[in-house]
């Protein structure tokens, strides 16, 4: 089994799990936003995951000089570890998946500041009895009162943002110019020239795309109309 037994290379994996940990969110966001279902992102990454855990096992695993290796131990009675490792991903696996749902209702960032913080926060409490307090609670406290922080201006922000976006879909439902409200409302127009022998620029193929601008009411809804979960 390969292990890493120094703190530049534990650092640096550190750093590398950082980078992914915060890809892998906006990726699966930008999916469902594209009208992708999170069912199928969702068991197109638990496929991959399985796929990776066996890569991992049978080359990280085997390789080293440290002992047990990942074969080795499958021959020990390793099966209460086992179930308890499966339903663990399970609870994992399902909270993935509401995740997913909640980056549809109320954004990226909200939901992974809230989750990530109430990860910390549980993971921590309970870590620091189930290791009968041999951590100092002195040093623990002040990391954990912070992400409680985070948690509480997580749930400002996301107010903030319902609270602005309703603003603007009400101003645009009431604007005259805009007879018939929402439903009527394109966010990408597309603007058609007009050439020298008076075609349009639809039938003569020229054509100028116009497209919502970020944070605008028609941005939101064109959004809400290619996005897989109707908010």
């Amino acid at each position: 089994m390969f292990l890493l037994e120094s703190k530049g290379g534990a650092i640096g994996c550190m750093l590398i799990s950082l980078l992914l940990l915060g890809t892998w969110p906006a990726i699966l966001t930008l999916l469902e936003r594209r009208g992708r279902l999170p069912q199928h992102t969702y068991l197109d990454y638990t496929v991959t995951n399985l796929l990776a855990a066996f890569i991992i096992a049978f080359t990280f695993g085997e390789i080293g000089s440290t002992r047990p290796n990942f074969l080795s131990q499958r021959s020990k009675d390793t099966w209460p570890s086992v179930l308890f490792a499966m339903f663990a991903g399970l609870v994992l696996s399902l909270g993935n998946l509401a995740t997913q749902y909640a980056w549809a209702f109320v954004g990226l960032s909200v939901t992974e500041v809230i989750t990530s913080s109430m990860t910390v926060v549980i993971g921590t409490t309970l870590n620091y009895f189930l290791d009968d307090k041999i951590n100092k609670a002195e040093i623990l406290l002040p990391g954990v009162g912070c992400f409680l922080i985070a948690i509480c201006l997580g749930s400002a922000v996301h107010a903030s943002n319902a609270a602005d976006n309703k603003t603007k879909l009400d101003s645009l439902s009431k604007d005259p110019k805009n007879e018939a409200g929402l439903m009527s409302t394109s966010a990408s127009r597309e603007l058609y020239t007009t050439n020298m022998y008076g075609r349009t620029g639809l039938e003569s193929g020229i054509a100028t795309i116009e497209k919502a601008k970020f944070g605008t009411a028609d941005f939101l809804i064109e959004l809400e109309n290619k996005r897989s979960i109707k908010v």
